[in-house]
């Protein structure tokens, strides 16, 4: 049974919504904040570029989020509004680096018609009250009182109905609001009102404008000592003040967003719909508005926010493609633009439709987006892990282990890769036709294995053998000097840095040598009580030569222990419990943060916060990353230090905002690594797995990897064909100078290089409404089949539209079929070998007839009437599930012997579909357009048909989230012998760009998650004093009611950065031990 859900984040909203600067975490500092709908991100301009202090999560859409000063702070302060009428007020705290809630508060009014063109909130630049325009017809005061703290909120009748912006003015001597708003004859206006805080009443302003520009609908109010407003039109541009009206004609746009350059309001960045930015200047004389100047200055992404930081660095947020950091500069490039695009921002939203797809062939699905929209279109490759790629390989077999030298302690490359077998050891170097070929270190013994090598000061190698330690020259590569071990002793284990050499022989004997020029000193020698498993000397103090610290892993006891360098005195000893010994151990350092990382036999990795001063260990953390041995290594990628895990499930450990994060990596089996940073492979590593050596570039580190192919149009619907080895798209291209604005294609692209290779237009006015590749019963091809409607500009709903039937030939789309339809083609799913297709209010089957000429055509079958609008279908077995413009969902059955389709059961609540999914035989999942998540039941059990009839809701939960599509498959390898690899799950895409994974879990799991939840939701508050339980309540204008059958897996999963105090207090709650905890909410993060 599917009821029991869990909802997770893959990857978070990128689409930025609102943006704005100031001094928020001190004075001196500057920052950029960008709310992503659902979260807010706090960075600090630094001479490197933007650093990012803070990533939190809003239980709530963020409709508005303005900073501003209270009177007497040194900083900002943050006000945010939800679109569920929340607001909060929020300070930085330094010393804990958090956001603390200064005020917050709840400004719904129990009867209003919500406005149509969203909230609008503002705040008095004299910082006296904060305005917000929620409902038709009212303004909402929140004032301020003289410390700065938020008084009781009231309500003023606004006369304006149809508001389009409401902006506050500067330099007036009482709070005054400038209004945009369209009278009943769609004329526009624009009127100014005094806010009489005492009578909570507005006062006729000193100014008003009539009959502006048809297309006006932003206001930009202009501080001192200009004062008064810019109106933004679609033809015109006006500057409005009580005494000064001046205009200037632009060309024809929409401007979307605006950011202000300098602090006396002279200048203004202007984005337009087409991503075109302009430079709006208003001329002066003696501080009187003289006239206005417009020049364009480049191309951007399409912006949604436009925020000016300094020196001419500009943040372009944007909802239809990535964001971007640019500087504008004096004078243009070759091409003509002042703009330099210095970052981008990768944006997935909005994600119109998606495919998950195996390319690789691994097991591991991929999903490919149709993201972005108009010119910003593309489609991205999302896929979980860190690839590697393969650069050069050799087959060897029996690898036992590897090492990389240079040939110069300065050297920047390296030029060796010692590679050792159980008999002997091999030595690799680049030629000069950059070819791996084997060479020879004459000072190295080469005929039996080696346990370790390192380059060592004054152009030295260091070799370990189980016999001897050997300190060779790496210029002459002779031997300069032998340690040899005790008679009757052999080197069990061993490790060096470029100053010290660590080694433990047979019967618990811990050698510590020092090299020096030519010289192998043994400086001590300790006896331990058991015998040593793993040894470490990474040097991550303050010398990166020399370590005052060793890690020694250790048998029997089970124990890891830290001993002080060069007396080996054991200053702490860990035991590790259970009865797997430590394998291999690892000093590092994260972010500045020293860690002890322990990887135990059974594919276990132990994770300490180590203080370098003391050698003492806390907060130990244990995490599964495979089920064999695993051998840990750092190396360097982008100028940051990584830790690699060789197992059976090769892990990258990385560091992100001080946590430490795990990445699998898309190989199978690695039994060791190491970096081979060499002259022609820079930041290579060198990988054994099975049978052959590879050498290969990393890919970023990050938990989920992103292609990104630029299509310049908008990619709305997207298809995948394994035979053919292609993808399909149904597109839309902006022509900006043709008559006929829109052009529409279906597009087939090779599915490893994503190039088009073929393409066929359709009609003016024809839309591809829906794709789909099957094939039908008595033949063998594979079809593309495409849905399509015309979107004539004087009709309401399509009357027309045709589904076209393609095959792939020597790489080409042939139309081998069409049928015209009375209607929107708006789905199209297999069924039974036939096609059946949504068409407006209708559902209709064809067959796949063959004619007397050997052609093919559809043929009608049968159909079903009784919808508003069939958006979205899916089909299993017989069933067909239905989701409606707004008649929630309804489930039909196709009869075989009468050839007909009737309805069965339907949900009878009235819900906007924007996607529905079939979980399992009776559940079935929908998105509406209120942002919720809900499922349905089909009742075949009950007792009258009216109670079948009905299709009874079990599910419902605030996703917060617009889905546009579920497909059922995976992002992660799906591994049989783990907890979670039985588990159903479906993906979803949502327009702010999130990419989700909904997981069906046993019942027993989802009670014992679901008391982790409310303990949860206890501990961990929301930013602003948000509720979480509110947050997830399903909420509509007809109802809100708590969440139930839905778990919030971002919440669960939070759990694991916790503190470990916090962690106890849960885990007394829960009756369980942190370890256990830890590894059940590590488990579900497998899940994406």
């Amino acid at each position: 049974m599917s009821v029991w859900n869990y909802v997770v984040t893959a990857h978070k909203p990128t689409n930025v919504t609102h943006s704005c600067v100031g001094n928020f975490t001190s004075s001196q500092e500057l920052n950029l904040i960008i709310a992503k709908c659902t979260r807010i991100e706090i960075n600090l301009l630094t001479p490197q570029g933007l650093q990012p202090m803070l990533d939190v999560p809003i239980y709530g859409r963020i409709a508005t989020l303005e900073l501003f000063r209270p009177h007497g702070e040194a900083q900002d302060f943050l006000f945010i509004a939800t679109e569920r009428y929340k607001f909060c007020v929020l300070q930085w705290d330094a010393e804990t680096s958090e956001l603390i809630t200064r005020a917050m508060g709840d400004v719904s009014d129990r009867i209003g018609r919500p406005t149509d063109n969203g909230q609008i909130g503002i705040i008095d630049p004299d910082c006296r009250l904060i305005g917000l325009h929620l409902y038709d017809g009212l303004f909402k005061v929140i004032p301020f009182d003289n410390k700065g703290q938020l008084k009781e909120a009231f309500n003023i009748r606004l006369e304006e109905l149809q508001v389009l912006d409401i902006k506050f003015l500067h330099g007036c001597s009482k709070p005054t609001i400038v209004v945009l708003y369209q009278d009943n004859k769609d004329a526009r206006h624009v009127k100014t009102y005094e806010v009489a805080l005492k009578d909570k009443d507005f006062i006729e302003g000193p100014w008003s404008q009539n009959n502006l520009d048809n297309g006006a609908d932003l206001l930009i109010p202009v501080p001192p000592p200009f004062c008064g407003v810019l109106i933004i039109g679609e033809e015109t541009i006006v500057y409005c003040s009580a005494n000064v009206f001046r205009a200037i004609p632009i060309r024809p746009s929409i401007t979307k967003a605006y950011g202000r350059v300098d602090a006396d309001g002279s200048r203004y960045l202007l984005g337009d719909h087409a991503g075109l930015l302009h430079l709006l200047v208003i001329t002066h004389e003696k501080e009187k508005v003289t006239g206005l100047k417009i020049e364009l200055l480049g191309e951007t992404s399409i912006a949604s926010t436009i925020s000016y930081l300094d020196n001419a660095f500009v943040f372009i947020g944007s909802s239809y493609g990535d964001s971007q950091l640019v500087k504008l500069n004096l004078h243009p490039d070759a091409k003509g633009t002042y703009v330099e695009v210095l970052d981008r921002y990768v944006n997935l939203g909005p994600i119109v439709d998606f495919c998950v797809v195996d390319l690789e062939r691994q097991g591991q699905g991929q999903v490919v987006t149709c993201s972005g929209a108009y010119k910003d279109g593309s489609l991205r490759i999302v896929r979980n892990g860190i690839g590697i790629n393969e650069q050069a390989s050799v087959e060897l077999q029996g690898i036992k282990g590897m090492w990389s030298l240079r040939s110069l302690t300065d050297d920047p490359f390296d030029t060796f890769l010692v590679v050792s077998f159980i008999s002997e050891t091999r030595i690799l170097a680049m030629n000069i036709e950059d070819e791996l070929e084997e060479t020879e270190i004459e000072g190295f013994c080469s005929q039996v294995q080696t346990l370790f090598c390192h380059c060592a000061v004054f152009n030295q190698l260091v070799q370990v053998t189980s016999s001897s330690v050997r300190l060779v020259s790496s210029t002459t590569r002779e031997l300069r000097q032998e340690w040899n071990a005790p008679s009757g002793y052999s080197i069990n284990v061993a490790t060096a840095n470029a100053t010290q050499v660590l080694l433990a022989t047979g019967g618990g004997h811990l050698v510590y040598l020092e090299i020096g020029d030519g010289t192998l000193t043994q400086a001590k020698h300790a006896q331990l009580e058991c015998e040593i498993s793993c040894l470490d000397i990474n040097p991550i103090g303050e010398n990166p030569n020399y370590s005052q610290l060793a890690a020694v892993g250790m048998w029997t006891d089970i124990s890891v222990r830290i001993f002080s360098l060069p007396d080996l005195n054991l200053i702490t000893k860990e035991p590790l419990g259970g009865e797997i010994i430590p394998r291999s151990v690892l000093l590092c350092s994260f972010e500045g943060i020293a860690y002890l990382l322990c990887a135990l036999g059974d594919g276990h990795l132990l994770n300490f916060l180590l203080n370098l001063s003391t050698g003492g260990l806390k907060d130990r953390k244990k995490v599964s990353l495979g089920t064999q041995p695993i051998t840990l290594r750092t190396f360097s990628s982008k100028n940051t230090t990584h830790v690699f895990a060789a197992s059976d499930r090769p892990t990258v450990i990385y560091s992100s905002n001080k946590k430490l994060l795990y990445s699998n990596v898309n190989l199978k089996e690695v039994s060791h690594m190491c970096p081979f940073n060499s002259a022609a492979f820079p930041d290579s590593l060198a990988i054994a797995k099975e049978g052959e050596l590879s050498i290969g570039t990393i890919d970023d580190i990050q938990k989920l990897h992103i292609r990104s192919i630029p299509l310049g149009e908008h990619a709305r619907r997207i298809c995948h064909q394994e035979q053919s080895r292609t993808f399909s798209i149904c597109s839309m291209k902006n022509q900006s100078n043709a008559e006929e604005s829109e052009m529409h294609f279906i597009r087939l692209l090779d599915d490893q290089t994503f190039e088009f290779i073929s393409t066929y237009p359709l009609d003016t006015f024809e839309y591809g409404c829906s794709i789909l590749s099957c094939s039908f019963s008595d033949d063998s091809n594979v079809y593309y089949c495409v849905g399509t409607a015309y979107v004539l500009p004087e009709e309401n709903e399509p009357t027309k539209g045709r589904i076209l039937v393609f095959i792939v030939e020597d790489g080409k789309l042939q139309l081998i079929a069409e049928k015209e339809t009375k209607g929107a083609v708006y789905s199209l799913n297999a069924f039974n070998g036939k096609l059946l297709a949504a068409i407006n209010q209708k559902i209709q089957l064809y067959k796949w007839m063959l004619r007397d000429d050997g052609t093919r055509e559809l043929q009608s079958e049968c159909g079903h009437h009784g919808h508003i609008l069939a958006l979205y279908v899916q089909t299993r077995g017989d069933f067909i599930v239905v989701g409606d413009l707004m008649k929630s969902i309804s489930l039909l059955i196709y009869k075989h012997e009468e050839g007909a389709i009737e309805e069965r059961a339907r949900d009878y609540n009235a819900n906007w579909m924007s996607a529905v999914e079939i979980l399992d035989d009776d559940i079935y999942l929908g998105a509406e357009n209120n942002f919720n998540l809900f499922t349905v039941r089909k009742n075949s059990e009950g007792a009258t048909d009216e109670e079948r009839g009905r299709l009874e809701v079990v599910g419902e939960y605030h996703l917060g989230e617009f889905v546009n599509r579920f497909r059922h498959g995976s992002l992660v390898m799906r591994l049989p012998d783990s907890d979670v690899g039985q588990i159903p799950t479906v993906i979803f895409g949502t327009v702010n760009g999130v990419i989700g994974v909904i997981a069906s879990l046993p019942h027993e799991q989802y009670l014992f998650l679901e008391k982790l939840q409310s303990n949860l939701r206890k501990v961990i508050k929301g930013v602003g004093g948000l509720s979480h339980e509110q947050w997830r309540s399903f909420n509509n204008e007809k109802k809100t009611v708590d969440a139930k059958n839905f778990l919030d897996g971002d919440l669960i999963e939070s759990f694991l950065d916790l503190s470990r105090s916090r962690m106890d207090e849960i885990s007394k709650a829960m009756e369980i031990s942190v370890e256990e905890l830890c590894k059940r909410v590590e488990e579900l993060t497998r899940l994406h």
